[in-house]
């Protein structure tokens, strides 16, 4: 995706104080800079800083997390290096939860179910394969994971991962046949025609940084089918 000619927007942004910024992240964009070179969230939010506060110099931004490209929704990003090291901290002992929405394609793995597997990152596919059991390189990832709503062909899932791997979402679904839809990598019969991905990263909970109160932020589903049909309600 050409995404030159995107820019960050005030529309664009969930929560703001001085420590802390949260984005509805648009699939398509790089959280960060990779070997393609193409512009991404942490660029395009310093610049939306530095034009708003009409900042001389540079602008401080520290990536507490990451999503996926082809993945929509709540990023939180460090104004501060004292936020980032205390939201870092947080993350690493799993105080901070988060709770995804995806659409899968249908089949009988529906109700309310938890996924314990092992997984695996091969860096030159980037894509991780799924185990029942610890081989070498592997990780422990677990997430639980109950269905909303069904329709057709598709079904609404809302999502809680209790790790933090890469792809998870994704691979331990795909795993029991509960595919993304549009998620060729994963098994998605058919791309979305924008190159995105149903998985949505519908909201964060965490304590603040400094004022040390309870945050929770939600993002907007997608504009698009087969969002707006789930969300017409």
């Amino acid at each position: 995706m050409n995404n030159t000619k995107i820019e960050i927007r005030e529309g664009d942004v969930l929560f703001e104080d001085n420590h802390i910024i949260a984005i509805n992240k648009p699939s398509g964009i790089l959280v960060q800079g990779d070997k393609t070179g193409d512009t991404h969230l942490v660029d395009l939010t310093k610049i939306y800083l530095k034009k708003k506060y009409n900042k001389p110099g540079d602008v401080f931004l520290g990536l507490v997390h990451r999503l996926d490209r082809p993945t929509s929704g709540v990023l939180i990003l460090a104004k501060t290096s004292k936020s980032l090291i205390r939201l870092n901290k947080q993350f690493k002992d799993r105080k901070i939860k988060k709770k995804y929405l995806a659409i899968t394609e249908k089949n009988q793995n529906k109700g309310k179910k938890t996924l314990r597997n092992w997984l695996k990152k091969n860096q030159k596919q980037n894509k991780t394969y799924v185990y029942d059991n610890k081989i070498d390189g592997s990780k422990f990832a677990e997430l639980s994971f109950k269905t909303i709503k069904l329709f057709d062909n598709y079904m609404l899932l809302e999502i809680n991962p209790l790790t933090g791997r890469h792809h998870q979402i994704r691979a331990q679904l795909s795993n029991i046949g509960l595919t993304i839809k549009g998620d060729l990598k994963y098994g998605s019969r058919r791309n979305n025609f924008d190159g995105s991905i149903d998985l949505h990263s519908r909201s964060i909970f965490f304590e603040h940084p400094v004022k040390k109160d309870q945050i929770s932020i939600e993002a907007p589903t997608p504009k698009r089918e087969p969002w707006v049909t789930f969300f017409c309600d």
